[in-house]
């Protein structure tokens, strides 16, 4: 299994309870939605305030549903995940892309493709986060946003160590440290957008944009 390595993280912070491929994990799908109505409504909230109607987005580590606004007209939508038969559920998806990222962390995308990228409750279970980091700025356009939200749920056993040795806001610091150990992002908004009454799921988000020139039109 590869790892980021860098100095910022501990050697095993990216280790698993379950080292199986995760192929086998996620072979039969699940239609279920993974964080309660609530905290579905703030993470499609998120996407209405940082997503441009008419443009081109990246779901990554997508499944059945995208949790984008439906009142929104986007031009194209391309989902990447693990299992086939959510991807192809998904009413959003213009195309899709099924792919292991803990696998290969490249993305088969050209540069500067999408004006904007969401990783929606997924971010836990990511070995090599900093090159998908890497990658995402690669094929995404300069100053894009990148909408990461997390809850307190997830797949223990495929959570990486790190994240189970954190709370809420060591997640968010945890984020935050992969943007910046991949380069190519700035202003990075750390968000607390849990519903009230805390009853409900709490919704945490990392938003950033693509760091690099901007592109030069031809005349």
């Amino acid at each position: 299994m590869s790892q980021d390595s860098s100095p910022s993280f501990p050697q095993d912070a990216f280790r698993r309870y379950d080292e199986t491929p995760d192929a086998e994990f996620y072979r039969q799908p699940r239609f279920v939605t993974h964080i309660d109505d609530a905290a579905i409504a703030a993470v499609t909230q998120l996407y209405r305030e940082y997503f441009a109607a008419n443009s081109t987005l990246l779901d990554l580590m997508s499944s059945w549903v995208s949790h984008l606004p439906a009142e929104v007209p986007y031009e194209r939508v391309v989902g990447l995940g693990m299992n086939e038969r959510e991807l192809r559920a998904n009413p959003r998806l213009a195309d899709y892309v099924v792919q292991d990222l803990n696998q290969q962390p490249l993305l088969p995308f050209a540069d500067n493709t999408f004006d904007g990228a969401a990783i929606c409750v997924s971010v836990d279970y990511l070995t090599q986060p900093v090159t998908v980091l890497r990658e995402l700025a690669r094929v995404m356009l300069p100053n894009a946003p990148l909408v990461i939200t997390f809850s307190n749920r997830c797949f223990p056993s495929k959570a990486i160590a790190a994240w189970h040795a954190l709370d809420d806001r060591g997640h968010l610091a945890l984020v935050q440290q992969y943007l910046q150990a991949a380069n190519h992002w700035h202003a990075i908004e750390l968000l607390d957008r849990s519903p009230a009454p805390r009853r409900s799921d709490p919704l945490f988000a990392v938003v950033g944009r693509v760091n690099k020139p901007a592109l030069i039109q031809p005349e």
